[in-house]
């Protein structure tokens, strides 16, 4: 068995209790040490092995961390990740990676300059409406895609109480919270497009932030990638179309592992990433009698534990981690540019 990876958690808020300490703390690749947390010590009620650190110099700085999960609101993720690498550790950052390119391009340089890890959290990878999706477009049954459209809908018709998400500060409103998600996804099939529009709008009453947002992607071969983000939809849209050739593919926008990690569920539970009934994806295929057939798709189970597996691999046997440089680059290009 080869060595643990001890690791250090930036926060331990939503992102830090449900989607980073779990998988941390079942994987038998890593030993969950230490957690960032200056007000609130709530960690170690939950894992009363792990330290909790008062300041950030302290656990950047701790001897025995070699990898540190950036977790934090975005706009700190370029200062704390860049402290990391310096002190020597593997960083593992949430998305968005930075706020621009510039600051992105950085960090992976860094990176590559003191011999450490740079790998960004796309979770949203490994769900299963995603996985699901990826199934339908590799068995080739809807031709030639001729579009997609990607949704991440809420309604919250109001101003959330996280500062760092409201307030007009780098890497703040839905696109970067959001869209990295879609994006990421987007460019995880299709690369880089050819060229991208984007419109933004505020529509909460006192809204300082963007709360409403449309990317339109063009790839070669005429496909059009549509990604829209709002906080204003009281009745939410299914969250992945895709029209081709051949036929449809529509699925809701489903991921049961966020929910069971919530109400305390754990990554090695039995069930755990498996999608209810009901949520089965539609798919409508023209035979060539123009006759339609309609089928179920059921939902592929949902495995964030694989991106973990990834991150071990990643700086244990110096494998690639699947969100590539390159990804990142485009994603960051695409959040930083003017809308129109």
């Amino acid at each position: 068995m080869q060595k643990e990876i001890t690791t250090g958690l930036m926060a331990y808020g939503m992102s830090g209790k449900v989607f980073h300490a779990p998988f941390l703390d079942q994987h038998p690749g890593f030993k969950f040490s230490g957690v960032l947390e200056r007000n609130k010590k709530s960690a170690q009620k939950d894992y009363p092995y792990i330290r909790s650190f008062d300041h950030s110099e302290d656990l950047l700085t701790n001897s025995d961390i070699e990898l540190i999960v950036v977790n934090t609101p975005n706009n700190t993720h370029f200062e704390f990740a860049k402290q990391a690498l310096l002190a020597g550790k593997h960083v593992l950052i949430e998305k968005p990676a930075a706020t621009s390119i510039i600051e992105v391009k950085e960090l992976f340089d860094l990176g590559r300059s003191v011999g450490k890890k740079v790998m960004i959290y796309q979770n949203r990878r490994w769900s299963s409406d995603f996985l699901a999706t990826k199934e339908v477009l590799e068995s080739g049954k809807l031709g030639q895609i001729i579009e997609i459209h990607l949704r991440f809908d809420r309604f919250r018709n109001f101003i959330g109480p996280k500062a760092f998400k409201e307030n007009p500060v780098p890497g703040s409103g839905i696109l970067y919270d959001l869209g990295a998600h879609l994006l990421d996804q987007a460019i995880s099939l299709y690369g880089k497009p050819l060229s991208a529009r984007k419109t933004l709008g505020k529509y909460r009453p006192g809204s300082q932030v963007d709360d409403y947002a449309h990317l339109h992607l063009k790839y070669p071969n005429q496909l059009n990638v549509f990604i829209t983000l709002s906080m204003l939809v009281a009745d939410p849209q299914p969250g992945i179309m895709i029209h081709g050739t051949k036929g449809s593919f529509i699925k809701s926008f489903c991921d049961t592992q966020e929910d069971q990690l919530i109400s305390g569920m754990k990554p090695g539970d039995a069930g755990f990433g498996e999608e209810l009934p009901g949520k089965e994806g539609h798919l409508t295929i023209v035979n060539e009698n123009g006759e339609k057939e309609h089928v179920l798709v059921p939902s592929t189970r949902g495995r964030y534990m694989d991106l973990f597996e990834d991150v071990f691999q990643c700086i244990r046997n110096d494998k690639d981690f699947p969100v590539k440089e390159e990804d990142i680059l485009a994603q960051l290009e695409i959040l930083e540019q003017k809308a129109d």
